[in-house]
């Protein structure tokens, strides 16, 4: 499984729309393991452009701080689950808390 972190100044932006990178980190749900990390530069946002570009690199997941529901729904389109309310840190610290089911969500940090 692949989940996408939007990242801005090594941490996870608080909206994936105005990320630097997004993180991947490939991890085995099973083991609770994080098997690898990329940081891949994303096309200019744009609506639509994001979810279909992350599902061309292969991501299952986003966790990201706030999202606009139409953004949302254009994840769900490309079989992306969608987490949000994430909190600001680095990148594998959330994703070990995901998988350890101990990420403490927050409200949407989006209102669009």
């Amino acid at each position: 499984m692949k989940i996408a972190i939007p990242v801005a100044q090594g941490r996870l932006c608080m909206h994936f729309g105005h990320c630097e990178q997004f993180a991947l980190l490939e991890v085995n749900e099973t083991t609770k393991e994080i098997l690898g990390e990329e940081f891949l530069t994303p096309p200019p946002h744009e609506p639509g452009i994001l979810p279909k570009w992350l599902a061309e690199k292969g991501a299952h997941c986003i966790i990201a701080g706030g999202m606009g529901g139409r953004a949302q729904g254009i994840f769900n389109e490309f079989n992306i689950k969608v987490v949000t309310g994430a909190p600001s840190a680095e990148p594998r610290e959330v994703v070990e808390h995901f998988l350890n089911n101990s990420l403490v969500l927050g409200q949407n940090a989006c209102d669009h």
